[in-house]
């Protein structure tokens, strides 16, 4: 039987996606024993929860290894066509009705019984909320992610890094100076320069998280770029394609000959430069048979409790408020999305969720009448 008829394996790609995320990081890390001690102890933490998963998966239940959870809705920042405040996900005003950090602290106990590995914490600024960062500082099995615009990178901050390795700051940059200063504020640009030094003088690793649109991919794929962070102590990079939220932030979203102008330049750079890690989304998805949200991969808790499919497709049918993780990852919406083949659709842009949101509102609205 020929490969390409084999049903693709979305645990497989997945746990071997992890695996080698994990396996480069402690490469990217060797030069700092107590980075890579802590990344061989995570390296078996995954591996243990990567067989939790593959029992469920055995038993028909389908464990995702990773869960992005928006931990406040507040930002404050204004970058230009944020999606999270077109579609009001985030917001200035003071939060409301906004999980609590008992209520976070159970979710991350749960996921870790799951056998979750990754909780990306994102917002907002999900630095803004210290406590729940400090609560997820102590659940070891799990490694997070913090996705942040570097604006309150503090002492306390600096200090609790050095003691809870499984917390990884990602810190948003758009290129050069000029780039990531016309679209995140004047200033940004040195301060996340200065919190690199920092961290970097600490010993602390940490990533950097890339918003690619027709205006910076050539910079921001490009080796000088690159070199720099690398320099700088930088481990990962995020490349997070653009999705356009408004007709006038259309022209930014890259087009096919983008993409795969990407695709090339990601496949050098891994071979060219191990020292780093490069993930690029959703282009890292085209490998997978399609869009990895959903549960498939992946699935999205919004800072009211809302579980969605992803950031962007803001639709929930359940809250984990009233309800277990496990039960989220059952909700209608989510099954019907993984049944009609929505995520595997052939597409032309980035975001298969984002461009037939007419559909998943559809599917959303049966679910909610049954």
């Amino acid at each position: 039987m020929s490969a390409m008829n084999e049903p693709f394996d979305i645990q497989a790609y997945m746990t071997g996606g992890v695996e080698r995320v994990v396996s480069d990081a402690i490469k990217a890390t060797l030069r700092d024993p107590r980075e890579s001690a802590f990344m061989v102890k995570f390296a078996a933490a995954s591996r243990a929860a990567s067989k939790k998963r593959r029992k469920a998966e055995d038993a028909g239940e389908h464990i995702p290894p990773f869960l992005i959870a928006s931990i406040t809705s507040q930002c404050n920042l204004h970058c230009a066509g944020c999606y999270s405040r077109c579609n009001h996900a985030t917001v200035d005003a003071a939060p409301v009705k906004q999980l609590t950090d008992e209520e976070w602290l159970r979710i991350f106990d749960e996921a870790d019984e799951l056998g979750i590995s990754f909780i990306l914490l994102a917002g907002g600024e999900p630095m803004l909320r210290r406590d729940i960062i400090e609560a997820a500082g102590k659940k070891s099995r799990i490694l997070f992610p913090i996705f942040t615009n570097g604006t309150f990178m503090d002492e306390q901050y600096f200090h609790l890094f050095d003691k809870c390795r499984n917390l990884l700051p990602i810190m948003s940059i758009e290129g050069e100076k000029e780039i990531t200063d016309a679209r995140r504020g004047n200033g940004i640009f040195d301060r996340l320069i200065a919190n690199m030094d920092e961290l970097h003088n600490r010993g602390l690793i940490f990533g950097a998280s890339v918003t690619v649109t027709t205006e910076n991919i050539k910079e921001v794929s490009s080796r000088s770029f690159l070199q720099k962070l690398s320099d700088r102590g930088c481990k990962a990079v995020i490349f997070v394609e653009f999705v356009p939220v408004t007709e006038e932030s259309q022209q930014l979203a890259p087009g096919d000959g983008d993409r795969e102008y990407l695709r090339q330049e990601i496949l050098k750079l891994r071979q060219e430069h191990p020292e780093m890690v490069y993930i690029a989304f959703p282009g890292d998805e085209k490998s997978s048979g399609g869009c990895v949200a959903a549960g498939r991969g992946f699935f999205h808790i919004n800072s009211h409790g809302g579980a969605e499919p992803c950031p962007f497709s803001p639709y929930s049918d359940i809250n984990v408020r009233d309800t277990s993780l496990r039960a989220a990852l059952k909700s209608p919406l989510f099954l019907a999305l993984q049944e009609e083949g929505v995520l595997k659709e052939d597409h032309p842009g980035g975001c298969v969720l984002h461009e037939k949101r007419a559909q998943v509102e559809k599917i959303m609205a049966e679910s909610v009448h049954h």
